[in-house]
């Protein structure tokens, strides 16, 4: 293998597809049973990975550098939102609503804003209420108050029930709703409203090499502001911290563990 050198920085992702299976023949990259079973070993936080022959050839990319380390942690979660808004086909003038605020709605609240949508986040947090308006909402709504809109789209961030109930509330005619998050148990469609209305629910899982290239040119461009979203930062001493701090985050966004600290 010949393609990377030593000393070069690179960002690896953990997800590849095979390119040859009836999916990825069909441009359906992450319903490949291959990216679904990949995997570094042993894991990503230890000293050494081994990283797989087929990561290595569609999963590896050179860090340019303006992108510094910490912000290549983020090129695999937005390219998740870069997938997702592909499946629901998100444009110009299109009301998207986003519920939940966190990392990952922030980052699709960005990526709306760039594609010229209308956006309105909600949340139940005070302090992701005003990052979402930071990071570019139209409008941010606390998710416990009553309210009324319709959207074209509707991207469910967060896995709390209410979200997922909201959606179907909000949702106007020929609408799209993505789960990008799901909730802990099974929802309850309303048949008559998604017959009726003629409303389309989806999902999106994972993220293909075309979408980290796309997250990664993003990223270099400073089309979309992922240094931000980075909050906090342990050494691999305080590994624990990092873990309890994403668990139950106040007044936190995207915690990374720097190995070298």
């Amino acid at each position: 293998m010949t393609k990377f050198k030593a000393g070069q920085r690179v960002f690896v992702t953990h997800h590849v597809p095979c390119y040859e299976c009836k999916h990825c023949l069909e441009g359906n990259h992450t319903a490949c049973e291959v990216l679904h079973e990949g995997n570094y070993d042993p894991g990503g936080f230890s000293e050494f990975i081994r990283v797989p022959k087929i990561n290595v050839e569609h999963g590896t990319f050179l860090l340019p550098e303006n992108i510094s380390y910490e912000e290549g942690t983020m090129i695999e979660p937005l390219a998740c939102c870069v997938r997702g808004q592909k499946v629901i086909n998100v444009k110009e003038n299109q009301t998207v609503l986003i519920l939940g605020s966190g990392v990952s709605g922030l980052s699709n609240i960005q990526l709306a804003k760039l594609r010229g949508a209308r956006v309105v986040a909600t949340d139940v947090d005070d302090y992701k209420l005003k990052k979402a308006k930071e990071f570019g909402a139209d409008e941010v709504i606390d998710a416990t108050e009553d309210f009324n809109l319709r959207a074209e789209r509707i991207i469910v961030c967060t896995g709390a029930l209410q979200a997922a109930q909201q959606a179907f509330k909000f949702i106007d005619r020929k609408g799209i709703i993505l789960f990008f998050a799901i909730p802990n148990k099974n929802i309850e469609i309303p048949v008559v409203d998604f017959w009726r209305n003629e409303i389309t629910v989806t999902s999106s899982y994972g993220a293909a090499p075309d979408d980290l290239k796309e997250s990664l040119e993003l990223i270099k461009n400073k089309k979309i502001n992922v240094h931000d979203l980075i909050t906090h930062e342990f050494p691999l001493t305080e590994i624990s911290k990092g873990f309890q701090l994403a668990a139950n985050p106040k007044d936190s966004l995207k915690v990374i563990i720097q190995p070298n600290r």
